[in-house]
């Protein structure tokens, strides 16, 4: 790495590209002193390489076209042995469109956590086979699922993102087991697709992005404060 090179270049790094600049000679004290020994630990660890769907909240507009477009996906109909879409019931969706007042819309959707508090929450031993909890990271979608016959029901996991992060994990109303983690639509968001105001990416997780693991409300507290100029916030309609 340069002299002349600014150092916050290297906070959207993913692993290669983490571990080509280690491989640069001075390059590598720049990195080893931002990113520390842990840093390296997880370019080397052969983690996978999270992504997560990302809203501008500067274009929503909140029309919950979101909200339909993941329903009709995560939960289709079965007609005459042909799988369709389902019909987009918005209470269904993974991704939820909160409105406050001031005037804001902040649709809340699972951040894919690296250090998954939710999984970690769990308290249903791992399977000695699978050595999954209950809830689990999937090995092919790398996003969070639960093991319904398993799970005990204890919403352990939906607190823990609640205090920690997003809260977008919704217990059952009936099982109390956890329900709205995103899939990510098996690779292919739906969210993102439908958006009719490009307000929603796929991108890869990164925990330094601004309001990255917020939940709503303080994310629509801190667009309060920006687009409206008030500290007073009357809070979710």
């Amino acid at each position: 790495m340069k002299n002349g090179d600014k150092s916050h270049e290297w906070t959207s790094l993913t692993r290669r590209g983490f571990i080509k600049g280690v491989g640069l000679g001075g390059g590598a004290m720049v990195l080893l002193g931002q990113f520390g020994v842990h840093g390296l630990a997880w370019a080397l660890s052969g983690d996978p390489e999270l992504k997560m769907v990302l809203v501008d909240y500067n274009k929503c507009t909140g029309c919950r076209t979101c909200e339909t477009a993941c329903s009709a996906e995560n939960w289709p109909v079965v007609i005459s042995g042909r799988k369709l879409p389902g019909l987009g019931n918005p209470r269904f969706a993974n991704i939820r469109v909160h409105s406050f007042s001031p005037e804001v819309d902040v649709p809340s959707v699972c951040a894919m956590c690296s250090d998954t508090p939710c999984v970690k929450a769990c308290p249903v031993d791992p399977d000695v086979k699978t050595n999954r909890r209950a809830l689990y990271r999937d090995q092919v979608t790398h996003t969070i699922h639960n093991d319904p016959a398993r799970c005990i029901g204890c919403q352990s996991c939906a607190k823990a993102c609640a205090t920690q992060r997003t809260g977008v994990i919704t217990p059952n109303s009936t099982t109390g087991k956890p329900e709205r983690m995103c899939t990510l639509c098996g690779g292919d968001p739906q969210c993102v697709k439908r958006c009719p105001f490009g307000a929603i990416s796929s991108v890869e997780v990164r925990s330094d992005r601004k309001f990255y693991g917020l939940g709503p409300d303080k994310i629509a507290a801190e667009l309060a404060k920006g687009w409206y100029g008030t500290a007073e916030f009357g809070g979710m309609k």
